[in-house]
């Protein structure tokens, strides 16, 4: 499978996923919680749908696989992708306040989505 037809597949399951995502956090930190746990709901319900269909359709190939093995090492990837990207989206907040970590977090997602597309590709989905 291609670098290309890889990345444009990740790409179009993370406008997905980062639309779940971000529509959460803004919903759930207007009027119900801290935009910290807001972030980090939004950032699981999206990564439920990602797992699966960047497994079966993104990464899918000879030498890769959705199975355990690749569940853990998702869930690894997603706690310190979501812990750093929480990390940013948070202390924006502290420092430049609600509105500013809700414009800026589309930044914090471009960032740990671009470290999620290459550890998925390495790492994550591959069956060794």
């Amino acid at each position: 499978m291609s670098l290309k037809r890889q990345l444009g597949g990740y790409a179009a399951i993370g406008v997905l996923q980062w639309l779940i995502e971000y529509g959460l956090m803004l919903v759930l930190s207007e009027w119900v919680m801290p935009v910290e746990p807001a972030n980090v709901i939004g950032r699981l319900v999206a990564a439920l749908i990602g797992f699966w269909l960047n497994g079966t359709w993104t990464f899918a190939a000879e030498h890769t696989t959705v199975g355990r093995r690749q569940l853990l090492r998702f869930i690894t990837m997603w706690i310190a992708l979501t812990a750093l990207n929480t990390l940013i989206v948070g202390l924006i907040d502290t420092h430049l306040g609600l509105r500013a970590a809700q414009l800026f977090k589309p930044g914090a997602d471009a960032l740990t989505g671009g470290m999620g597309f290459l550890v998925s590709r390495h790492w994550v989905y591959h069956r060794h």
